[in-house]
Parts: structure tokens; sequence; C-alpha cells
């Protein structure tokens, strides 16, 4: 079991966070926690690197859907960047392929 870790960078067009490690249950309050608290303007891009990601259930879907949540009430976008193959196809058969922008490479 790898422990979630966390870290932020602000760039030109927005905050990046990059989440590394195991977002379950234990863990994705952590993600949802840190990404309300991100100051977001309108016409940012928050970016979410997933690189780094190892597992995700359904409570890490549910919080990666409250970020987006929390993007768009700011006038905000979202971006996942490098999404594992194996969350890719779960984001795919639930359709929310469809409502995230997602970007195979990290973000810049």
């Amino acid at each position: 079991m790898s422990p979630l870790n966390i870290t932020h960078d602000d760039t030109a067009t927005g905050p990046v966070l990059h989440v590394a490690g195991e977002l379950d249950y234990a863990q994705a309050a952590a993600l949802r926690h840190r990404a309300e608290q991100l100051p977001l303007a309108p016409g940012q891009c928050l970016a979410i690197d997933l690189s780094g990601l190892e597992f995700c259930d359904s409570t890490g879907i549910t919080a990666l859907l409250a970020a987006r949540q929390h993007a768009h009430a700011s006038g905000a976008d979202i971006a996942l960047h490098a999404v594992p193959l194996n969350l890719m196809r779960i984001l795919t058969l639930v359709g929310l392929d469809q409502i995230f922008t997602i970007h195979s490479s990290d973000p810049v």
C-alpha cells in the first residue's frame, strides 16, 4: 500500500496538483480538500497530474468529480494529465472521459 502524496505547483495557466500513490476510500478526502482549497479564477485550468497514481477506487473518482465541480463553480476548467491505463479504462466505461479533458502527457 502506497500512501497518497499530493504536491502543488502554480503555472501561468493555473494550479497543478500532482497525485501519487493510492487514491482510495482512506485517502480520497485529502484530494478533495486540497482541490477545494485552491483559489481558482475564471479562465484558469486546474491540472491534475496522475502520472504517479498507482490505484484509484470509486471514492477517488468521486474526489476527481468534486475537483471538477469546484473548478467549474469558479469559472475555471479542469484537465487530467497522464491518466494511468487502468483508470482510463474505468473513466471510459462510465462515460467520464466525455466530461473530463484528458491529456496523455504530464502538464507543462
